[in-house]
Protein backbone atom coordinates (compact mmCIF):
# COMPACT_ATOMS: atom_id res chain seq x y z
CA UNK A 1 0.00 0.00 0.00
CA UNK A 2 3.06 2.41 0.78
CA UNK A 3 3.93 1.83 -2.74
CA UNK A 4 1.44 2.76 -4.27
CA UNK A 5 0.67 6.13 -2.56
CA UNK A 6 4.30 6.50 -2.91
CA UNK A 7 3.98 6.33 -6.69
CA UNK A 8 0.80 8.51 -6.50
CA UNK A 9 2.93 11.21 -5.23
CA UNK A 10 5.34 11.00 -6.70
CA UNK A 11 3.75 11.14 -10.37
CA UNK A 12 2.05 14.62 -9.70
CA UNK A 13 3.29 16.14 -12.92
CA UNK A 14 2.40 12.78 -15.00
CA UNK A 15 -1.57 13.16 -13.75
CA UNK A 16 -1.72 16.75 -14.20
CA UNK A 17 -0.58 15.87 -17.91
CA UNK A 18 -3.35 13.11 -18.29
CA UNK A 19 -5.69 15.52 -17.10
CA UNK A 20 -5.31 18.16 -19.52
CA UNK A 21 -5.24 15.24 -22.11
CA UNK A 22 -7.22 12.18 -21.70
CA UNK A 23 -9.56 13.79 -18.65
CA UNK A 24 -10.56 16.52 -20.73
CA UNK A 25 -10.34 14.82 -24.26
CA UNK A 26 -12.78 15.74 -26.65
CA UNK A 27 -11.88 19.49 -26.04
CA UNK A 28 -15.13 20.72 -28.64
CA UNK A 29 -17.81 21.96 -28.08
CA UNK A 30 -17.08 21.41 -24.44
CA UNK A 31 -14.60 19.06 -22.10
CA UNK A 32 -15.97 15.90 -21.86
CA UNK A 33 -15.68 14.81 -18.32
CA UNK A 34 -17.65 18.07 -17.67
CA UNK A 35 -20.42 17.51 -20.08
CA UNK A 36 -20.64 13.93 -17.91
CA UNK A 37 -20.54 15.30 -14.52
CA UNK A 38 -23.40 17.79 -16.01
CA UNK A 39 -25.49 15.05 -16.93
CA UNK A 40 -25.01 13.48 -13.85
CA UNK A 41 -25.84 16.83 -11.44
CA UNK A 42 -28.52 16.33 -13.76
CA UNK A 43 -30.14 13.64 -12.98
CA UNK A 44 -28.29 10.81 -14.95
CA UNK A 45 -31.23 10.05 -16.79
CA UNK A 46 -30.66 7.87 -19.74
CA UNK A 47 -27.15 7.15 -18.80
CA UNK A 48 -25.69 3.23 -20.25
CA UNK A 49 -23.07 1.54 -18.60
CA UNK A 50 -20.81 3.09 -20.95
CA UNK A 51 -21.24 6.27 -20.30
CA UNK A 52 -20.60 5.44 -16.65
CA UNK A 53 -17.14 3.77 -17.86
CA UNK A 54 -16.70 6.87 -19.96
CA UNK A 55 -17.05 8.70 -16.52
CA UNK A 56 -14.60 6.68 -14.97
CA UNK A 57 -11.98 6.71 -17.84
CA UNK A 58 -11.88 10.86 -18.22
CA UNK A 59 -12.49 10.80 -14.29
CA UNK A 60 -9.59 8.22 -13.40
CA UNK A 61 -6.66 11.17 -14.04
CA UNK A 62 -8.46 13.97 -11.78
CA UNK A 63 -8.72 11.48 -8.80
CA UNK A 64 -4.75 10.58 -9.18
CA UNK A 65 -4.17 14.21 -8.97
CA UNK A 66 -6.19 14.98 -6.08
CA UNK A 67 -5.20 12.14 -4.25
CA UNK A 68 -1.41 12.80 -5.28
CA UNK A 69 -2.07 16.70 -3.63
CA UNK A 70 -3.49 15.24 -0.80
CA UNK A 71 -1.70 12.39 0.30
CA UNK A 72 0.89 13.53 3.42
CA UNK A 73 4.60 12.80 2.64
CA UNK A 74 5.44 9.44 4.71
CA UNK A 75 7.20 10.44 8.03
CA UNK A 76 10.71 9.00 7.86
CA UNK A 77 11.17 8.86 11.27
CA UNK A 78 12.12 5.41 12.91
CA UNK A 79 10.99 4.30 15.93
CA UNK A 80 13.80 3.38 18.44
CA UNK A 81 14.34 0.90 20.15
Amino acid sequence: MNRLLSFIRSNRSFWAIMCLSIGLAPFVPEPHIWGKLKWISGGAVGMTGLDWFDVLLHGTPWILLILSLIIPKPNNQHPTN
